[in-house]
């Protein structure tokens, strides 16, 4: 019956459809962020003579100057016409800018001007002096190491999130109408007519709830994989990366959404089950999309790390170990308590809704 219906289907279906769209957009959002055209933002104003050896430094910054009075750069930069200037009182330059995204990179661009300037000038200084530049100023580099770069983590580790959020969404609306949607139909009663045990009947409950939600998680692993397999062919922060999961990866993934199908289908039936009408029962479920995303994403911004007690907490551990998992810090101990702590918690959720169904006073009372 759960798999006939067409919203149960287009929940399942529709729900995993939307990750590989958010995680686009999240990536587009990082990209745009962090990199962006220079020739949008590289107007900046001077309210000083440039020297020859500033002119050369600036044409291979690739840096438009505008020459102005301060008091006519200011009204450019409120107008738009520059997102930066820098002032000279002496030695001492000051770099104006606004708090707008082009200014802040305008800004940055001001700045390593002046840190090269700043080089040049100590470099000339020592030669006229016969001291080797490269004997006493020091270089500094970038070395991005692939496994340490902050972009990859956050959207594999959100993409993850994305994967708990719909195997939570998509369990709701089948927990719904098998518990209180039957109530406010009145078939319940024809069912429990029926020769079979009030433990059989929610045991096939939860089996469908689980499945439906098992299978929206798979989708959603599956899409989510081929979305991070193609982002390094669509945005220059993930160049060079493989964001892919591999074979491990992939099975472990699985083994973590199948707990958290089990884990979350009984508790959407339990939550369910004491509503007396679907809409009812929707209002209650509702809280519990947020409770199922927050803690893995509070987890990640705070750097919690996954211990062995942590491996045991509902909702938390399953973001902590796919976390540790991403990283290529497989902990068996914690996997294996984490799925411990699924089956305890499961089948005593299982165990309350089963003494749930057999009071009249909990299935019947208007």
């Amino acid at each position: 019956e759960t798999f006939r219906d067409k919203k149960s289907i287009s929940m399942m279906l529709i729900i995993p459809i939307m990750i590989p769209l958010i995680i686009i957009f999240m990536s587009y959002i990082f990209d745009t962020t962090t990199s962006k055209d220079i020739n949008i933002y590289n107007n900046i104003g001077f309210n000083y003579e440039l020297e020859e050896k500033e002119k050369l430094l600036i044409d291979k910054m690739n840096i438009k100057v505008i020459n102005d009075s301060e008091e006519n750069l200011k009204k450019k930069l409120d107008n738009k016409e520059i997102y930066a200037y820098i002032t000279k009182d002496g030695n001492k330059y000051t770099i104006t800018s606004t708090s707008s995204e082009n200014s802040t990179f305008a800004k940055d661009l001001a700045k390593k001007y002046l840190e090269s300037y700043k080089e040049v000038l100590m470099g000339s200084y020592l030669l006229d002096r016969f001291v080797e530049p490269s004997s006493v100023i020091i270089e500094i580099g970038d070395n991005v190491i692939e496994e340490d770069n902050f972009m990859s983590k956050y959207i594999i580790s959100y993409a993850f999130l994305f994967i708990i959020m719909a195997i939570t969404v998509s369990s709701t609306y089948p927990a719904t109408d098998a518990t209180a949607g039957e109530k406010e139909r009145g078939t319940l009663e024809t069912l429990l007519t029926f020769p079979i045990k009030s433990k059989d009947i929610i045991i096939g409950k939860y089996l469908s709830v689980t499945i439906s939600s098992f299978l929206t998680g798979i989708f959603s692993l599956i899409l989510t994989d081929i979305t991070l397999m193609l982002l390094p062919n669509m945005f220059k922060i993930y160049n060079n990366m493989n964001l892919a999961f591999d074979v491990p990866m992939l099975l472990l993934s699985f083994l973590i959404i199948v707990s958290f199908s089990m884990f979350i289908s009984g508790l959407t039936i339990a939550i369910a089950s004491k509503s007396k009408t679907f809409k009812e029962a929707q209002s209650a479920l509702t809280p519990l999309n947020f409770i199922a995303f927050f803690p893995g994403m509070i987890a990640y911004f705070a750097n919690i790390e996954s211990t062995v007690v942590l491996s045991m907490v509902p909702f938390l551990n399953y973001s902590l170990i796919f976390t540790d998992v991403a990283n290529n810090n497989i902990n068996v101990l914690e996997i294996i308590l984490m799925l411990l702590s699924t089956i305890i918690l499961t089948s005593l959720v299982l165990y309350i809704i089963i003494k749930q169904y057999k009071s009249e006073k909990v299935l019947f009372s208007s």
